[in-house]
């Protein structure tokens, strides 16, 4: 049995192996000085594999076989392709010492964990005569990831993994502080909701304003929020409740909900000014935000980057039944699922009172829904909010997935930005952190929105049919509500308010934009 032979390889390991556009793959020689060290070495390959370099492994004794070692060594010092070798020996390191006097290309030690004589082994790996330099990393995903940013340097396609490797890190962190962080309000959400301190509704709350301004103040209720509006103001008064639907219906309470979603579009309001005006007047509670009327355009701007979702207007069903033109869009036959798209598509909706049916530009020009100015400059708009928030996700460990946007003109014929920007509600986010990995697997991604509280209805009832439906458990709300405020504070980075406001605070709030005081009124929040 020859020893020497290479015990496995990725990747074409001919001379010269060329990638794409000439490209030569980067190669890592991993040589271990026994094949009791393979697992070891394996941990290495598969972490080389990430980062796109190819492998070549050899057992070769520097002791045992010093002369078959030096002609491994001169046919890979032949090869032209970039490598850095790495070498796996314990007790006498001497393959180290004798690797690195032999070749110009960098070799990083790794010598196998090991207990014996209180683990002094690793001063064979630590003391070189001078002139012998081979760098010692002792896990081997750490030598990998060495020998990766070394060919990284003349090599952008190595770079690039070793920079989504590292964020991929950076973004995993900034899951684990949230969900520790918000694992910490649990006890005050169960709480709220066991207490039922929820706005489920502004009719009793708010009945001695309203009756206060009968005949001037009007309300419209929608499934989350309740809109206030007079003929006589330009303003008008949006409470988001904690109200949670799905399947055309109301189905829980949640704590928290309602802040969280207004807090959350407030943030992104104001952040995004520089793209597009937008209704935002001010904020004067968690729930309320106070806009400026717009007359609506009758289309739900909705942008995709990923082939993906569930409902009956989502792309990715959609192209499971066949369809290759959607939104008047053309599609490719090789989508997968879940899959980044070839660029961020704008596919328009028709607003629930129409219709809420797919519709493409051309038939929103043809209907008289918008003139081709508007729908271009709204659609342009929204690609350019879709990009910014894309980006500040991807740096908040986030993936925006998709998500819609609405507009419509104020009393001076400017197109605003209103209704919600960027909510979990009226958005899809991913985490960053797992999607490729996911991906590669065949695996759903990690997400962070009310699909448990749909997943639940749709084991225990017919959400669709069931007159009544059942309560859904305390405990699966709670949790609901910590990952609201989980993506609430990954997106502002800013620690959320668990105080419950008070009835009477939200009157105070309310009550001098009933009145037209509201521009005097000092209660507008600072900006998130």
């Amino acid at each position: 049995m020859d020893l020497t032979a290479p015990v496995t390889s990725s990747g074409n390991n001919s001379i010269g192996d060329h990638g794409a556009q000439g490209r030569l793959t980067p190669l890592v020689p991993i040589l271990m000085g026994s094949k009791a060290d393979k697992k070891h070495c394996d941990q290495i390959a598969a972490a080389c594999h990430r980062f796109g370099l190819a492998t070549e492994m050899h057992v070769l004794s520097a002791h045992k076989v010093p002369t078959r070692l030096l002609e491994v060594v001169g046919r890979l010092e032949a090869d032209p392709r970039p490598k850095v070798y790495i070498s796996v020996a314990g007790r006498s390191n001497a393959l180290s010492g004798l690797l690195d006097g032999s070749v110009a290309s960098p070799v990083i030690a790794c010598p196998p964990p090991s207990d014996a004589f209180g683990g002094a082994d690793i001063f064979s790996s630590l003391r070189m005569p001078g002139g012998i330099a081979p760098v010692v990393s002792l896990d081997p995903g750490n030598a990998a990831l060495t020998a990766a940013k070394i060919l990284g340097i003349h090599d952008p396609l190595v770079r690039d993994r070793v920079r989504a490797f590292q964020k991929a890190n950076r973004d995993r962190l900034y899951v684990d502080d949230a969900e520790v962080a918000t694992s910490a309000y649990l006890a005050d959400i169960q709480a709220a909701a066991r207490e039922n301190n929820v706005l489920v509704s502004t009719d009793g709350v708010l009945s001695a304003l309203v009756q206060q301004h009968a005949g001037t103040w009007r309300k419209k209720q929608g499934k989350v929020r309740d809109q206030f509006y007079s003929d006589a103001a330009k303003h008008m008064i949006l409470v988001t409740t904690d109200r949670q639907s799905a399947f055309d219906r109301v189905l829980a309470a949640v704590p928290f909900k309602g802040a969280v979603l207004n807090l959350v579009s407030a943030w992104w309001f104001r952040r995004t000014e520089h793209i597009v005006p937008n209704h935002l007047i001010a904020v004067p509670h968690p729930n309320v935000t106070i806009a400026k009327r717009c007359d609506p355009f009758p289309i739900e701007f909705v942008v995709r980057g990923y082939a993906t979702g569930s409902t009956s207007t989502s792309l990715w069903k959609n192209y499971e039944r066949g369809v290759r033109e959607y939104c008047g869009i053309k599609l490719p036959d090789n989508l997968h699922k879940n899959q980044k798209l070839w660029m961020n598509l704008v596919t328009p909706t028709t607003k629930e009172d129409i219709g809420d049916a797919l519709i493409s530009r051309q038939e929103i020009i043809d209907r008289g829904l918008m003139s081709a100015v508007d729908f271009d400059a709204c659609a342009a708009y929204a690609l350019r909010l879709f990009e910014y928030g894309q980006q500040v996700a991807s740096e908040h460990g986030l993936i925006l997935v998709d998500t819609k946007y609405e507009f419509g003109r104020d009393a001076d014929g400017q197109i605003c930005l209103i209704d919600e920007i960027h909510t979990p509600d009226s958005s899809r986010y991913w985490l960053a952190t797992s999607y490729e990995e996911r991906i590669a697997s065949g695996k759903e991604p990690e997400n962070i929105d009310k699909e448990i509280l749909r997943l639940w209805y749709r084991d225990h009832c017919d959400p669709y049919k069931d007159e009544k439906l059942p309560e859904a458990p305390l405990e699966l709300v709670t949790e609901l509500s910590r990952r609201y405020i989980q993506l609430y504070e990954m997106i502002t980075w800013d620690k959320f308010d668990l105080r419950l406001s008070t009835p009477s605070e939200l009157q105070q709030a309310l009550g001098p934009w009933f009145s037209g005081q509201g521009a005097k009124a000092n209660f507008t929040m600072s900006s998130p």
